[in-house]
């Protein structure tokens, strides 16, 4: 079977987890394209992220001209298509968080995703992020191009579902997932009940170079990691303020923060303030096999998210053997308890202080043990083969009913 990935931008920095899938999908069989609406600006740090590159088609990237032309190939070749397809623009657009004007792009960008997936005989088209990207998936079905499904993570689709209009793609998919119970009933709130039996749970996974790596020893390692973007929900302004309190205590510890982002100029301006050069580095971007390092390196993982999906840098601490803080936020909890990690209530500077403080404290150990624990919850739930498995469970599902359909018409 033939389907397509799309997204808004890809490959990407932090989207290693679609690389992921998209990687376990071949391996069963399935050939997938790849689609990004736009070229990511990141510089790629990871060669596993490079050599997706010259695979990637960039919708942007084709000019203005290819884009009238697909207009005006489709306006005259499929008028049909073409009516529904301005007739929705029109009725979600003048509602919407980003104007009708922005939704004519959209409409751009669908004619040229219909004409690839044609050129290309895709089947299918499979979406991450209920944001933009699902938008010019639907518009192309309106088209006549392939049927589509898309993958909601959160937390930007809870925060505007009416902006983004999640209910109508709900309505207009062969069948939605979320990566996290909670996320499934996030969906729930916003489409009737009769669209629930479309909406299922597959989780985001690691692979087998962090399920089967040897632990390592933490060996009274002084050091914590923190893994992510730098920006408003990943909370690490919080965490300098924490950190703070643990220098004012005489604590010797390093926190490294590992990522880089828009906000990396306010941390670097608290690090100054709280005088804490000596105990915070930012490394900026990494890769895989250098966050890897960084992880076995430390003693936990801390990530003081303000909100989130379930983050995938956390099923990644787990399996490398390392314990993890983070807070009571969307799908953490369902992965993050007592026996592996601390949980903290979001937002609250002296609980997190506390959860860093007792992981620095306790022996090699319980740590050790609370990491066995990540492990093995990570290896049941979090598999990234296991989780493709079931993804293209549904894949072959809806081809059958698509097959099914098409012989009795």
């Amino acid at each position: 079977m033939r389907i397509a990935y799309l997204t808004n931008q890809y490959p990407k920095v932090s989207h290693s987890f679609i690389r992921r899938e998209i990687t376990s999908l071949e391996a069963q069989g399935f050939e997938v394209m790849r689609y990004s609406i736009r070229k990511t600006p990141d510089n790629l740090v990871d060669p596993l992220d490079t050599a997706e590159l010259p695979k990637t088609k960039i919708i942007l990237a084709s000019g203005g001209l290819a884009m009238l032309w697909a207009v005006a190939c489709v306006k005259m070749r499929h008028p049909i298509g073409w009516l529904k397809a301005c007739l929705e623009v029109f009725r979600i657009g003048w509602r919407s968080e980003r104007g009708l004007l922005i939704h004519l792009v959209y409409l751009m960008e669908a004619t040229v995703l219909y004409r690839w997936t044609k050129k290309d005989k895709v089947q299918h088209v499979h979406v991450h992020f209920g944001t933009n990207p699902t938008t010019v998936a639907m518009l192309c079905k309106l088209l006549g191009g392939p049927t589509f499904s898309f993958t909601v993570h959160g937390p930007e689709e809870f925060d505007k579902p009416t902006g983004i209009h999640l209910n109508r793609k709900i309505v207009e998919a062969e069948f939605v997932v979320a990566i996290s119970s909670f996320g499934k009933s996030q969906l729930y709130r916003w489409c009737h009940h009769d669209e629930w039996p479309k909406i299922k749970v597959i989780h985001c996974g690691v692979n087998a170079n962090f399920l089967e790596t040897p632990l390592r020893p933490i060996e009274t390692s002084r050091k914590m990691v923190c893994v992510g973007r730098l920006c408003e929900q990943k909370g690490q302004l919080l965490l300098m303020q924490a950190a703070k309190r643990l220098r004012d205590e005489r604590l010797d510890f390093e926190l490294i923060l590992a990522g880089d982002g828009e906000m990396r100029h306010e941390v670097e301006q608290l690090i100054k303030r709280y005088r804490l050069e000596e105990h915070v580095t930012i490394t900026g971007w990494q890769s895989t096999g250098e966050i890897v390092e960084l992880i076995e390196m430390s003693r936990v993982m801390v990530l003081p998210s303000f909100g989130e999906g379930l983050p995938v840098v956390i099923m990644e601490a787990l399996a490398l053997g390392r314990p993890v803080i983070s807070t009571y936020v969307a799908g953490i909890p369902e992965l993050v308890n007592e026996q592996n990690g601390w949980l903290i209530p979001a937002g609250d500077v002296g609980e997190l202080a506390k959860a860093m403080r007792e992981a620095f404290g306790s022996d090699d150990q319980k740590l050790e043990e609370m990491g066995r624990q990540g492990r093995k919850m990570v290896a049941e739930k979090h598999n990234a083969m296991q989780e493709a498995r079931r993804l293209a469970n549904l894949f072959q599902e809806y081809g059958g009913r698509k097959k099914s359909r098409v012989e009795k018409g």
